[in-house]
């Protein structure tokens, strides 16, 4: 799951909240202002952002590093991949893979188990390296993936997929059957099977080339994050001053602290003639870290800063929703994102389907939106994905109420088919529905959703108690198995690409179960070796559940893989359309109930901008500011 630590630290104390065409046009690109008087986009100036803490979940290192800010971050200045995004919105093409380092989309062939690419004369690296970049670098990146003290959930989308790739590796040198490099232009990978989304997997960054002889002298996760080598148009300001003579001269990028800032700045090495996809507007880029979020969007507001993401603090937005001369710094955009209820397959009583059905119909979900802000920060949400990720379901709706605002009497015909409703009323009235412990955030709009469901659940005999905790604690609380959450209403999906595999895998197949760090809350497909595994409280719920193992629970493992093998476009589409269907009306694990939209507040400064679908974030290299500023000027190092 891509991502948004940085958006929810920004959240954290919001009151209102936001949560994931043709190539060959010319998009147009218009910030606040529009462009200049000439109609031309200008370049120069110092995009500068602030942000109350970055987040980074693996210490900014590409091999492991999940995080959708980072990915932004990662593809707009540092980093060039096979393949990549345009970095333009969904509707202009923005979540389609396009070539970048290679020169086209790959030679595949006919069993579709082999995949070329030749690489583009003229990507180099960065000083100090000041080499081309090679297709041993590519395959090094691979190299790192398959390292098992290197990767993080990254690895779930190779290993298995690309012959000799287990993630089981001992060393970053080892190199990979299943990848071929002729000579230094040419890389060919061999696949176990057709894999139609393969084109994506390449475009995250994890699988963009690294350099060897700088990433080679760091064999724990999250080291080589300090000292990452661009082959973009920018670079981490101070990198080029790195001796790189011997892993033990290397120092920290004098351009990026972790706790304090990041300031990229232009790559001399990079060749504009090479690159379709980036327009690379300004000079350079500031990212500080303000813990006062309040000060954040008053600088945004005055001009001291250009840009900040994530809906202001409510007193801010009402500014920008009703002032006609900041309505249009006020950018909002579907943010691949889908927010839910998830329920647990074996706890009582979301053991029993018509009981999660019961709370799919009950659910007031145009009250959860209304108290999360209105349209500004989404839309309802009918069905598990997105409609920019598969838009086969735009029109799906399993568990239609009218206005959306939950119906009571379908809520109890399901609750009568359950075994929890002895008397047939349609009300919960065995012991199991009382003091149901429900996990939710300690802020805003979550606390305001804590009396929504507590009324709406109550009405079909359901009686929650509900924790309230911070963001990182209500994840790693339901994460865990052994605490067997009933019910949670803190969790969030983004998309890690567009593609229903990328959304789908880790939620519901068994590779999104775990112990610990679990993604798989519901426990879809959760076995009794695995059940064992996570202690006997997980054991005797599991056996109690699946009636000792008579009834095993639904497992769509195989569906996934069916559904991945087939030709990427709409049959690949209608596979996992109907898999959705079914995980909606079979399975039940979830009330999905809002598609998050990701918000951008813009100062007047900002002359061009565009929003970046694939990392549901700024297109910074689709971005112009005319502020004027030069780095010297900006940067506190």
């Amino acid at each position: 799951m891509k991502r948004h630590v940085t958006l929810v630290a920004l959240l954290a104390s919001l009151a209102l909240v936001a949560a994931a065409c043709a190539r060959g046009e010319e998009p147009t690109e218009t910030g606040p202002t529009g462009p200049t008087a000439t109609g031309e986009i200008p370049t120069g100036g110092i995009l500068r952002e602030e942000t109350t803490d970055f987040g980074f979940t693996n210490a900014f290192d590409p091999t492991g590093e999940y995080l959708g800010t980072a990915w932004a971050i990662y593809g707009n200045f540092l980093l060039r991949g096979l393949v990549s995004y345009p970095w333009l919105p969904g509707e202009k093409g923005g979540n389609e893979p396009v070539p970048d380092l290679a020169t086209d989309l790959g030679e595949v062939s006919a069993d579709g188990l082999t995949i070329k690419f030749t690489l583009k004369d003229g990507v180099m690296w960065q000083p100090p390296l000041n080499r081309p970049v090679t297709s041993q670098d590519v395959a090094f990146a691979f190299q790192r993936i398959n390292t098992k003290s290197l990767i993080a959930q990254y690895g779930n989308y190779y290993c298995g997929t690309i012959v000799g790739m287990d993630c089981e590796g001992k060393s970053q040198d080892d190199p990979i059957e299943g990848i071929e490099t002729p000579d230094e232009k040419t890389i060919i990978f061999h696949l176990e099977r057709p894999t139609g989304d393969f084109l994506y997997r390449l475009a995250q960054p994890a699988a963009a080339p690294v350099p060897p002889e700088v990433a080679g002298c760091f064999d724990k996760a999250g080291e080589y994050g300090r000292y990452v080598m661009s082959n973009g148009p920018y670079m981490l300001l101070g990198s080029d001053e790195l001796d790189i003579s011997s892993c033990d001269t290397l120092e920290p990028i004098k351009g990026y602290d972790p706790d304090k800032f990041m300031y990229v700045v232009r790559n001399p090495n990079y060749d504009q003639s090479t690159d379709e996809n980036r327009k690379n507007y300004i000079d350079g880029w500031s990212y500080v870290i303000n813990t006062n979020l309040d000060d954040i969007y008053n600088r945004v507001l005055n001009g001291e800063i250009d840009i900040a993401h994530g809906a202001p603090p409510a007193a801010i937005l009402q500014q920008y929703l009703t002032n006609p001369d900041l309505k249009d710094n006020l950018k909002t955009n579907s943010g691949d994102r889908t927010w839910y209820i998830t329920m647990n397959l074996i706890v009582p009583p979301f053991d029993d389907i018509h009981v999660r059905k019961a709370v799919n119909y009950v659910v007031d979900k145009a009250a959860m939106l209304q108290a999360t802000g209105g349209p500004t920060t989404g839309e309802i949400a009918t069905t598990i994905e997105p409609p920019t990720v598969l838009p086969d379901l735009a029109d799906y709706d399993p568990y239609a109420t009218p206005n959306h605002a939950g119906d009571v009497e379908l809520a109890k015909e399901e609750m009568r088919q359950s075994k929890y409703d002895s008397d047939g009323d349609g009300v919960c009235d065995d012991p199991v529905c009382d003091n149901v412990l429900m996990i939710n955030r300690n802020y805003e709009p979550w606390t305001e959703y804590t009396p929504i469901l507590t009324e709406n659940l109550k009405q079909i005999g359901i009686n929650l108690k509900v924790r309230e905790l911070d963001v990182g604690t209500a994840y790693t609380t339901i994460q865990t198995m052994s605490n067997l959450i009933p019910i949670a209403a803190n969790a969030g999906w983004g998309k890690d690409y567009a593609s229903p595999f990328g959304f789908d895998y880790f939620l519901f197949s068994t590779a999104g179960l775990s112990c610990e760090g679990a993604v798989n809350y519901s426990n879809i497909g959760l076995d009794a070796e695995l059940a064992k595994e996570c202690g006997d409280e997980v054991y005797e719920a599991w056996k109690a559940a699946t009636d000792n193992g008579k009834n095993p629970l639904p497992n769509v493992d195989a569906d996934m893989e069916a559904c991945v093998a087939k030709p990427f476009g709409p049959e690949y589409n209608a596979c996992w359309a109907a898999l959705d269907r079914k995980i909606m009306e079979e399975i039940v694990p979830w009330v999905p109930y809002r598609w998050g939209s990701q918000n951008t507040v813009l100062a007047d400064t900002v002359v061009a901008w565009e929003y970046d679908q694939s990392a549901g974030w700024t297109a910074y290299s689709r971005t112009a500011v005319n502020n004027g500023l030069t780095m010297d000027e900006v940067a506190q190092v």
